[in-house]
């Protein structure tokens, strides 16, 4: 059996994730089903691979992430299976892009052979016809995470497809010295596409120049800070407060990296 990691924007105020997770219980009994998040905003795309980009790293190779954050739900949208050192079950939307940066995928396979869970020990109720086309995590993903937490194997879900032709996010990482603000935490603290903080530099964003520090508490309360991140990307936060509120940002503004200020030359000997 293999374990299920679990990520949505479902929130915790509807029954989507108790019912998902019944049928992942009830089509896959005995394996462990993981939460990764699913307070993740609304159909925010960048936001959930962000989520994964920073989660995979730390999770079993063999295992089933199964994610949904699926704007496209019910439309002509793929649903797929895909298969690196891992496996992934979601919409071809662009939800897994960050994390096949680390795992990329080596097969993948449209969800085309699976039949939803139906009502069981419950009273017909007279021109009641459950199911509709918007629940896709209770009718599609959770039943193939299950047959693939015990045991079967992508091909047994549908036709294959290209890797090549598997949806990306227009997203990329950069050592710099240009990138952008991909996402927010829910702290207000801005994940940059920049994958390096060297000390004693500085970044640009929203006219503002940041110093590149080490960790919050190396500038003054409410001031700005740049740092790296536990993903390993570049971050700008406040001290005490929210950098997406203080300076204005948003997903997509552009970030600059600066370098260290030059030394000064030595002052120059006596002349003879």
């Amino acid at each position: 059996m293999r374990p299920i990691f679990f990520l949505s924007d479902f929130g915790l105020e509807d029954p989507y994730v108790g019912v998902v997770k019944a049928v992942l219980w009830e089509k896959a009994p005995g394996v462990p089903v993981l939460d990764l998040s699913h307070a993740l905003p609304p159909q925010d795309l960048r936001r959930a691979a962000y989520a994964l980009f920073e989660a995979v790293p730390y999770l079993p190779e063999g295992g089933v992430i199964l994610a949904v954050v699926d704007p496209g739900v019910g439309t002509r949208r793929r649903a797929i299976a895909a298969l690196g050192r891992r496996l992934y079950v979601g919409p071809d939307n662009g939800l897994f892009t960050l994390a096949w940066l680390l795992d990329p995928p080596i097969r993948a396979h449209e969800i085309a052979r699976i039949s939803p869970p139906s009502p069981k020990g419950i009273l017909p109720l007279p021109g009641w016809a459950p199911g509709g086309h918007t629940f896709h995590g209770r009718d599609l993903f959770a039943p193939a995470a299950a047959h693939l937490a015990m045991g079967l194997a992508p091909e047994g879900l549908g036709p294959e497809v290209p890797v090549r032709d598997l949806v990306r996010l227009p997203l990329s990482l950069t050592p710099g010295p240009q990138g952008e603000v991909l996402t927010f935490d829910r702290f207000g603290n801005a994940i940059t596409t920049l994958l390096r903080a060297p000390l004693g530099g500085f970044v640009e964003v929203a006219g503002k120049r940041i110093p590149i520090r080490k960790t919050f508490a190396d500038v003054e309360k409410g001031e700005a800070v740049a740092y790296l991140g536990s993903a390993g990307l570049l971050e700008i936060g406040i001290n005490g407060g929210s950098a997406q509120e203080a300076l204005g940002l948003r997903e997509g503004t552009p970030v600059v990296m600066a370098p260290p200020p030059s030394a000064p030359p030595p002052p120059e000997g006596p002349r003879r």
